[in-house]
């Protein structure tokens, strides 16, 4: 019974479960039921809020458009009034023109009219006036006995020997006022003639020459793969240059100590037949002293000569460098020993500095010797190596001075250019091939055969002077002057040549008679 009262009490119970869990479900899907129509309702208003905020936001650009375009119109239709008052204008501008043209085309027909008349009455005074101008010119003729042309070219040649008169005349008068102030200004005047004197700019030699006893010599100078050859140019700095010439090779550079070092040891090596790398570097070291030494007593050799042995060791051994420099074929230490004796002469003569123009005239090429290391004109370099070893600034002054780089103050400096230009320029100092010698003298003959009146010309003097002989019949004695200036004017412009050239015009009249 028990079994059967607890079997009702759990169908019971779970009778109240199953409807207690039925109401339980149907509130939860009724509570699910709202909270989703809550959820759809939310989300329709959210569909109509976008929906208003997008019908707003297009009625604003649809208003914002709207307006663009009005004011684009507006803009548009004021363009196009402007335009159509332009064009108004344009036209308006054109009648006007239009108008102007009509009235000048009216005026241009009536003076058209008064020009034809003027130009016929031209027409017939020109007629009348050719007429009378002919009849004169035959009545001219008739009374002078000439034709129009002869009476013309008998005008001009008295005018031609009228103006040449009046410009020989004045010629004369302007010689003679010059050779009556002269002696006045005599100093001054052979200053300022140093420049026509003056000699043309330098050109260097800068290669040398040695002699091999064979050809064979010249594999053993370059050696295997050429390191005899670059170990003899990386010692001595000097290009050596190995061509077809038979039993020779030249030594390029600008430096001449570097040359005369290098042509030193090349001689000896070729003498002793061993050429290899090392020899070829003692060899070198023993060349540059035994230079070096050479370069001492030239230098000490030359300041002995020109009388100038008190000079600084460094200034001598600079000088003693020259001895390896030349120009134009002329070494330049003699030349300087040559100026140094010149300018001291000059200097004595008209009452100078006789040491300074000495010293000067000496160390006037000093800058030559180092002229490749430096840039610059060997003058400048000259007086400012001169100042740094403490010679006068006389001395440097006028020995910077010689080619006129600057400004000549005292007379040594007049005396050493002098002096430079003397020693250059005088026949025999520099070396000049037979070849362009000769070309030279018949280019002066040339060119003084060239003007009317000549009858012969001789260049004499080593082309340093030029005769001219002149017919007489052909130039008068005033001419004479006048045809030199023109033959020195002429040579000047075509001709390049050191110094200077006198032209001397020579004219006589011969009569010759036989007594019998």
């Amino acid at each position: 019974m028990e079994a059967l009262l607890a079997i009702v009490a759990g169908l019971a119970a779970l009778v109240v479960g199953l409807v207690a869990g039925y109401f339980y479900q149907v509130r939860l899907s009724q509570a699910r039921g709202r909270e989703f129509a809550r959820r759809v309702e939310h989300e329709l208003a959210e569909v109509e809020a976008r929906q208003r905020a997008s019908i707003k936001e297009t009625s604003a650009k649809i208003r914002n458009e709207r307006a663009d375009a009005e004011r684009e119109s507006r803009e548009r239709r004021r363009e196009l009034r402007q335009q159509e008052r332009r064009l108004q204008q344009r036209e308006q501008t054109l009648d006007n023109r239009s108008e102007r043209l009509d009235d000048l085309e009216r005026e241009f027909l009536k003076r058209d009219d008064s020009l034809d008349q003027r130009k016929r009455g031209l027409d017939q005074r020109e007629t009348e006036l050719e007429d009378l101008r002919e009849q004169q010119v035959a009545a001219l003729e008739a009374a002078a006995s000439l034709t129009r042309d002869e009476a013309k070219t008998e005008l001009l040649a008295s005018v031609e020997r009228e103006v040449r008169e009046i410009c020989d005349q004045r010629a004369r008068e302007l010689t003679a006022a010059a050779e009556e102030n002269a002696e006045a200004q005599a100093r001054w005047l052979v200053g300022l003639s140093l420049q026509r004197v003056a000699a043309a700019h330098t050109t260097e030699i800068t290669t040398s020459v040695v002699d091999l006893k064979s050809d064979d010599m010249k594999g053993r100078i370059i050696g295997r793969e050429g390191r005899n050859i670059r170990a003899l140019e990386a010692a001595t700095g000097i290009d050596i240059i190995i061509d077809d010439t038979p039993e020779t090779v030249v030594l390029s550079g600008f430096d001449p100590v570097r040359r005369e070092v290098a042509r030193v040891a090349l001689q000896r090596l070729t003498e002793d037949g061993r050429i290899h790398p090392a020899r070829i570097e003692d060899t070198v070291t023993k060349a540059r002293s035994e230079v070096e030494e050479i370069i001492e007593r030239e230098g000490e050799q030359a300041a002995y000569d020109a009388g100038t042995p008190a000079l600084p060791r460094d200034i001598l051994r600079y000088m003693g460098r020259l001895r390896f420099r030349t120009s134009y074929g002329q070494n330049v230490l003699s030349h300087s020993v040559e100026v140094s004796l010149l300018a001291a002469t000059m200097a004595a003569e008209i009452g100078g500095d006789v040491e300074v123009a000495r010293r000067a005239g000496f160390v006037h090429d000093i800058g030559k010797a180092i002229d490749h290391e430096i840039e610059g004109p060997h003058a400048l370099i000259g007086g400012a190596l001169l100042r740094r070893s403490g010679l006068s600034e006389d001395v440097a002054h006028a020995a910077e001075a010689h080619h006129f780089e600057v400004e000549l103050r005292s007379f040594e400096a007049f005396a050493v250019a002098a002096a430079d230009a003397i020693s250059a320029s005088r026949p025999g100092a520099r070396r000049e091939t037979v070849t362009r010698y000769l070309q030279r003298l018949e280019k002066l003959e040339e060119i003084a055969r060239s003007f009317d009146g000549v009858d012969n010309c001789y260049a004499i003097q080593a082309g340093r002077e030029l005769r001219v002989l002149i017919r007489p019949d052909q130039v008068d004695e005033a001419g004479v002057q006048r045809l030199a200036n023109g033959i020195a004017k002429r040579i000047q412009e075509s001709m390049e040549y050191p110094g200077q050239i006198k032209i001397t015009t020579i004219r006589e009249t011969r009569a010759v008679d036989y007594a019998r």
